[in-house]
This record gives structure tokens, sequence and C-alpha cells, in this order.
């Protein structure tokens, strides 16, 4: 039952292809797709994460992943990917968190 419920969820969560999405983020690298799209879904804005893949022995290095949102939701979800990018990066690659006292 519980498989059932969280599947319902992936189901609403995806925008209806019938509605009208709006291209927020674009990307060739999925990975980054994929944490804008954990970015949205975090903020409750259903998005849509579509492959654009070309073939590659035409079409070398043409592709990418572009995340769709509703309409409505666009400006929204703009905002939050222009804040992300504007953030400060991870700052605790700089720690020195060894057990050697400093010299």
């Amino acid at each position: 039952m519980a498989n059932e419920a969280s599947s319902a969820r992936e189901v609403r969560k995806r925008p209806n292809p019938d509605e009208k999405l709006v291209r927020v983020f674009d990307t060739e690298q999925e990975s980054e797709a994929m944490i804008v799209r954990g970015l949205l879904d975090s903020a409750g804005i259903d998005s849509d994460m579509t492959s654009l893949d070309a073939a590659q022995d035409t079409f070398p290095g043409v592709g990418g992943t572009v995340i769709l949102v509703r309409e409505e939701d666009a400006q929204r979800a703009r905002l939050l990917i222009d804040e992300y990018r504007q953030s400060p990066g991870d700052e605790t690659a700089e720690l020195d968190i060894s057990d050697e006292a400093p010299e």
C-alpha cells in the first residue's frame, strides 16, 4: 500500500504533457540538471526533466538536458535557480579537519 501511495505521488509531481510547460533550465550535464530538479522539488515546484540527446555519430556534442515547469511556476523556478547559482560555494572543503596541531 505504501508503494501505491509513493507511485501516485510521483505521477502527480510530473506536469501533465497537455499543460503549457516552459523551459527554465538547460545544461549539457545531467548531474547538474538533477541537482536543479531536486532544488525545485524541495520548493514544491513540479518539474519534468527531458533529454535532448542527438545521434552522436551525426551531431557529436549536441544534446543535453532541459527542465520544464508549468507556466505559472516558471518565474519562481527561475528565481530559485538564480539564487542557487549566486550562493557561495561549499566552504567546508577549505576547513582543516586533520588531527595535527597547527604549527
